[in-house]
């Protein structure tokens, strides 16, 4: 089994063969350099810079000095599309003292990074990429303080085994409308802001995306399908009424879990782990007719089982199946969602394992309609010009490219702001001394 990325084409190609994965590989990868409009926006190319949380704002949710750095050099990076990372509607929904927050006490400071990108990005490459702001309420994650401080949907005991939160924590439905409310309130601000959409964030175990499988919880946010999905479908349409008509509404989803029913979504019951397409197509129509015109698709959980989500190579523990049936199974699933709702723009995840192979595979997908843009995470990090190397000179250099070693990840865990710590030296630094420091500790 592979346990790193794919330096090479041939190598990938060998071993989609051999594992059956059936990704599409496409030697032309013109279609990637095609612009997209999405009502009166457009994006200049198909290449998306992905939502990486760098930990690094001030105490009051204002973008930081690496905040600025980092997006800068996305914005250099020449991508068409850079969703702006997990930004809290609310104090207490911050996921660290550090998490991006947007107020009307900051609101200036978003308003500069904005505009700082979208100048970056004409000075460099001749245009301006479109910036999506992820919208977030941090649920089960939340450590506004520092320390664990959960605001949960449901007990899940696949999630509470080794840690059960009191029930006290549980968010009452008219919590979940004040949620609903701030959330709206937030998308008002981007808008305001300067951002050119906002995503209404429902994956990766956050408050959102838990309510997606809360089918034992009592009352409006609970059990049917329609309750379940009430918080997104109620957000999104409330944020395409506050907002303008040409503002993207958009959402970053859940397709699918990993979890057994009754804990995890996308999944039927009794179908053990198999991936169901049925509720996530249902609900992507419902956003359709509330208004969302984008999607960015994903699945799993990166606190649980981040081998669905990243997919992982490497871990602290080894999965059952390669990475690369992870990321077939996220593009993949990201195709059946297009082919079920097509008039949505969607934005398919799980890239960076593909390493090389990466530009291929997109544009094999985005020709024969699997969905219109390819998103990049880690390597975003990694490798912030990506977009660049793959428009310009229609190719990733291996010496660049995300190892997915996860030590960005590590990083985030151990409370301090990622990064990538093999190819950009500011961050290869302090992961040496967060390790010294650990070791001195233990």
């Amino acid at each position: 089994m592979l346990r790193r990325v794919y330096m090479d084409c041939d190598e990938f190609k060998a071993q989609n063969e051999v594992q059956g994965t059936g990704l599409p590989f496409c030697g032309d990868i013109a279609v990637l350099g095609e612009s997209v409009q999405m009502g009166a926006k457009t994006a200049p190319n198909r290449l998306v810079c992905q939502p990486m949380e760098g930990c690094d704002g001030t105490a009051d949710g204002a973008p930081g000095e690496l905040t600025r750095r980092r997006y800068l050099r996305f914005a250099e990076g020449g991508a068409g599309m850079i969703w702006f990372e997990a930004t809290a509607c609310c104090e207490e929904g911050r996921a660290n003292p550090r998490q991006l927050r947007i107020t009307e006490n900051n609101l200036d400071d978003f308003k500069r990074i904005v505009e700082e990108i979208r100048e970056a990005g004409r000075k460099k490459n001749g245009y301006a990429p479109l910036v999506i702001m992820q919208d977030t309420h941090s649920g089960r994650y939340s450590r506004p303080k520092g320390k664990p401080e959960p605001i949960i949907a449901y007990h899940n005991p696949i999630l509470e085994d080794a840690a059960p939160v009191d029930s006290s924590r549980i968010l009452s439905d008219e919590g979940m409308d004040q949620v609903r409310d701030k959330l709206v309130e937030a998308a008002r601000l981007a808008e305001a802001a300067g951002f050119d959409g906002v995503d209404i964030k429902c994956c990766h175990g956050y408050l959102n995306a838990e309510l997606l499988s809360a089918y034992h919880r009592e009352g409006r946010y609970g059990g049917s399908l329609e309750g379940r999905t009430r918080l997104l479908r109620e957000a999104a349409g409330g944020a395409a009424k506050s907002c303008g008509r040409d503002f993207i509404i958009a959402a970053r989803l859940n397709l699918y879990d990993g979890f057994p029913y009754p804990w995890g979504f996308g999944v039927s019951e009794g179908g053990g782990l198999a991936f169901d397409p049925k509720e996530p197509a249902w609900l992507l129509q419902e956003l359709e007719k509330a208004g969302v015109a984008l999607v960015n698709l994903t699945m799993g959980n990166p606190y649980y089982n981040p081998h669905i989500n990243r997919p992982f190579a490497v871990g602290s523990y080894e999965p059952e199946e390669s990475p690369l049936e992870g990321a077939a199974r996220m593009l993949h699933g990201a195709e059946k969602m297009k082919q079920a709702v097509p008039g949505l723009k969607v934005v398919g995840s799980g890239m960076s394992y593909l390493g090389a192979a990466a530009p291929f595979v997109a544009a094999g997908f985005i020709r024969r309609g699997g969905f219109d843009f390819a998103g990049f995470g880690r390597q975003a990090f990694a490798y912030p010009d990506f977009a660049c190397s793959i428009l310009r000179n229609g190719e990733l250099q291996a010496q660049k490219l995300c190892v997915a070693c996860s030590k960005c990840s590590e990083l985030m865990r151990g409370g301090m702001t990622p990064g990538c710590v093999i190819r950009d030296g500011f961050y290869g630094e302090l992961y040496r001394e967060y390790r010294k420091n650990r070791e001195g500790a233990e």
